[in-house]
């Protein structure tokens, strides 16, 4: 496996590629063109210059997350054969800059939602959480003006401001999209872009919907081992693949994340490894990456990996906010570094120990 860092871009992210290269064991970075709408072309010299950036500090561009998926694709409106052609379009610009790992979503209306950005936990650090009563209590139809008015209220990360002016209208695109509907769109999107993949060695990696159950009466349909495995097989190709977010799939505690692990065997193109908290089945926290700090075992899912043979870009994720840094939440330097030293750790012993067999 290849340890690596999410990275903003030096015009959004507080840590700079010099410190990344300075973690022990953290060889590249995992970013993408800020700034770009779903649906855009990607210019190959904005692509070039991303990568030629990484690559004088001595790191490497190990892979994109994400290129965003329009809603006209999720929708299967008469429009997303557009929007298809360009996503093709920028996946032969990334294959042709040797960009050969994408991680993308198909999550309908927002990413991945928390309800508070800075929880405190009882060592002082803060941390990004969820709890559902919070989300229950929420109007859809008026949180863009909840979130212009208050910006402590329901700002959620994984929300894309720029898309939170057109909230009711995309609810409204999606009223008669339900699990089924989702899946057959995927499976056209995918089925389109294969050939491409296949053709420049792309790894397509899906993230898991976040938290693994719908919100707001939205459909998500990846959530589970039955979902990732249906998926797999309706478009059976090797390109196919996931991203394996721990947090993600363990915000759901039914998901026995070692065991969905080894049923993706040569599927797992990307891993996002990380703990959570729960203080009950729908209120939890990130943790620190420790297995002893939160609720998963952190070596059970780093042995599963390596027994798998995984070997592409893993990094730690959503880190606490510690020793009084000031940093997009979930994204500071500090406890990020510390989880990728913990995991490169883990991988370690379990390689020794291997070895010794």
């Amino acid at each position: 496996m290849q340890m690596t860092l999410r990275w903003y871009g030096s015009k959004y992210d507080t840590v700079t590629l010099k410190q990344i290269r300075q973690i022990p064991g953290v060889t590249g970075v995992i970013s993408t063109l800020y700034g770009t709408a779903p649906g855009e072309v990607w210019e190959m010299d904005d692509i070039l210059a991303l990568k030629t950036e990484i690559e004088a500090a001595g790191l490497q561009l190990a892979g994109i997350e994400s290129v965003n998926i329009h809603d006209a694709i999720k929708i299967g409106s008469p429009d997303r054969e557009q929007y298809i052609e360009n996503y093709i379009t920028t996946l032969e610009r990334l294959g042709q800059a040797g960009i050969h790992m994408v991680c993308y979503n198909f999550m309908p209306v927002f990413d991945w939602t928390r309800t508070e950005l800075a929880r405190m936990r009882p060592d002082g650090s803060t941390v990004l959480a969820y709890n559902q009563a919070a989300v229950d209590a929420i109007d859809p139809a008026k949180m863009f003006e909840s979130i212009a008015g208050d910006m402590n209220g329901t700002v959620m990360p994984g929300w894309e401001p720029e898309r939170m002016a057109h909230v009711k209208e995309l609810f409204e695109m999606y009223k008669d999209v339900d699990d089924e509907k989702l899946f057959a769109n995927l499976k056209y999107f995918l089925e389109r872009i294969m050939p491409t993949c296949d053709k420049y060695n792309i790894n397509m990696a899906i993230h898991p919907d976040d938290p693994a159950w719908s919100v707001f009466g939205l459909p998500r349909i990846i959530i589970n081992k039955q979902n990732i495995l249906r998926m797999m097989k309706m478009v059976d190709n090797p390109h196919n693949g996931v991203t394996f977010c721990s947090g993600s799939y363990g915000t759901n505690l039914e998901n026995d994340l070692p065991d969905m692990i080894r049923s993706l065997k040569g599927r797992i193109h990307f891993a996002h490894v990380r703990n959570l908290k729960f203080n009950s089945p729908t209120d939890f926290e990130e943790a620190a990456h420790l297995s002893s700090d939160g609720t998963f075992d952190m070596y059970e899912i780093m042995l599963a990996l390596y027994d798998i043979g995984f070997d592409g870009p893993i990094r730690p994720d959503h880190g606490r906010m510690i020793w009084d840094e000031v940093a997009m939440p979930g994204y500071g330097l500090y406890d990020r570094a510390l989880g990728a030293t913990y995991l490169n750790g883990l991988w370690e012993a379990i390689e020794k120990s291997h070895k010794q067999k």
